[in-house]
């Protein structure tokens, strides 16, 4: 099916566990090539031959490239045989990287279904992080900044909330905390030992544009200093002189996804550890 120059094609992700390696992968590569949509169809959970043939139909009647993640032998060659049967493309996702692992290490993989969800530190690690994060979302409980890992400061509409929250399902505390022109910052926040305090700055413009958005959803449709250029730009002059004053990093998000300001921010983070070793 093609759209001008927008051309579809089916993807069909199978996968033992959640999916969200298959759809992470699958959405990375298919990023690489613009022209093209996927049309996905997901079956996660797929541990019985009953679930796997109800995959096999949909893919024989909307045929398409097949990824796959699956620990069982006869299911995995179960799906291999079939998909060669309808000259589809197969591919386990994982067995490269686990071939090279194997290699390596000079070890044989032990396959765990859902292995990376396992309830071990590091699953409990995020789902404290997560409870930490909400409960200090947009200035709520100032008063234990220091047991974040991360502060990010930011004028309305930077993207504070949603930038903290794909932290915390990093493991990494994170306090947002908004700039407001006539409501100091927290007196903790200044000289803020252990937590790395972060800025987020975007143009005037698009926060305009994104608050604009924003009213017309809430349909508000008088128009307010909350989207005069020249307010929020007296607002991001507050920002950018309160980080300056205290040595705070800024990053600017105009342009930015929210994962891409969170890879920075932790890349920040790694750094100022190493300088602190």
């Amino acid at each position: 099916m093609q759209d001008g120059t927008q051309r579809y094609f089916h993807l069909h992700l199978v996968s033992d566990a959640t999916g969200e390696t298959l759809n992470t992968v699958a959405k990375a590569a298919v990023a690489q090539y613009s022209n093209f949509r996927p049309i996905a169809h997901i079956y996660a959970l797929v541990r019985t031959p009953s679930q796997l043939n109800r995959a096999l139909r949909e893919i024989e009647e909307q045929p398409g490239i097949v990824l796959f993640t699956l620990v069982n032998p006869d299911m995995r060659r179960h799906l291999e045989e079939q998909c060669g049967t309808m000259g589809v493309p197969c591919l386990s996702i994982l067995d490269p990287i686990i071939a090279i692992l194997s290699q390596y290490l000079n070890a044989s993989s032990r396959p765990q279904v859902g292995g990376q969800h396992a309830l071990n530190s590091d699953y409990f690690r995020r789902i404290d992080a997560l409870n930490f994060t909400m409960a200090h979302d947009d200035g709520q409980s100032v008063n234990d900044l220091e047991k974040a890992d991360v502060v990010i400061l930011g004028v309305s509409r930077t993207s504070k909330t949603p930038t903290s929250i794909y932290l915390a399902q990093r493991g990494i505390r994170t306090a947002n905390i908004p700039i407001v022109p006539g409501i100091p910052v927290p007196k903790k926040l200044i000289g803020l030992q252990g937590p790395l305090v972060v800025g987020l700055i975007a143009s005037a413009e698009r926060i305009a544009q994104i608050r604009r958005h924003r009213l017309l959803s809430l349909k508000e449709s008088r128009s307010t200093d909350y989207i005069d250029p020249r307010q929020i730009t007296d607002e991001l002059m507050l920002m950018k002189t309160l980080c300056s004053k205290n040595d705070w990093p800024m990053i600017d998000v105009t342009r930015r996804s929210v994962e891409e300001t969170a890879a920075t921010i932790l890349n920040m983070q790694s750094e100022t550890r190493r300088i602190d070793k």
